[in-house]
């Protein structure tokens, strides 16, 4: 028995499927592609699937991975070509290698926000002013006994860097934040934390994780 890493993409429509559903989706092309993989033990025996860090639900990304644990003989690229003809449109399996380190090293993910806004000039200056302040408050849902709350937190301290610019029709931040075990910005949270304080309707807008890194900064893989 081996342990392998399959990354893979995750763009357009199949950005709006949840990580449940990605786990099954996963799960189905493995068997269907007939790839020979090591089974739980117990009363419902099921595949061994690990998911390196979950993604928020509408976010794009091209560098997902899952481990998967295989009993018989078959080739990387033939894990990759088999898997391919059974995915759907939109996740595709970019890479499978054998060496890889354990997720518990990632702390950061960088990711790229593409916004388009009717006054793309006012936008880009209140989401500076925005991104530029000592905090940035924002409201996270949460539960209290059997209560949902809404409390205040500041995201700032968990933004490890950011870039911004106008782009054709849209503006374009790209930010590296928190994504280790202890500490983790949700891309989304960050994205709503900024429309609302800017108080400025989007006319479009696309999120995409481009990369996972460790707390040195090297590409996580």
């Amino acid at each position: 028995m081996r342990e392998v890493r399959l990354v893979f993409s995750k763009l357009d429509r199949c950005k709006y499927i949840s990580h449940l559903d990605i786990n099954r989706c996963m799960a189905r092309a493995l068997m269907r592609a007939k790839i020979p993989l090591w089974y739980t033990e117990g009363f419902n025996p099921h595949p061994y699937m690990s998911f390196s860090l979950p993604l928020s639900l509408g976010v794009e990304s091209n560098c997902e991975s899952v481990d998967i644990r295989i009993t018989g003989e078959i080739s990387n690229d033939e894990i990759k070509d088999r898997l391919n003809s059974m995915l759907p449109t939109g996740i595709r399996i970019v890479a499978v290698y054998d060496d890889f380190r354990d997720c518990s090293e990632i702390a950061y993910s960088d990711y790229v926000y593409k916004i388009e806004f009717s006054d793309n000039e006012a936008a880009f200056e209140k989401i500076k002013y925005v991104l530029s302040a000592d905090a940035i408050p924002a409201l996270k849902k949460s539960k209290q006994g059997r209560r949902r709350i809404v409390k205040e937190t500041d995201i700032k301290p968990l933004i490890d860097r950011y870039g911004i610019s106008i782009r054709g029709n849209d503006i374009v931040l790209n930010a590296r934040l928190a994504a280790g075990q202890d500490k983790n910005l949700n891309p989304s949270l960050l994205f709503d934390t900024i429309i609302r304080l800017i108080d400025m309707d989007f006319e479009w807008k696309s999120i995409s994780r481009i990369a996972l890194l460790d707390k040195d900064y090297n590409i996580f893989r």
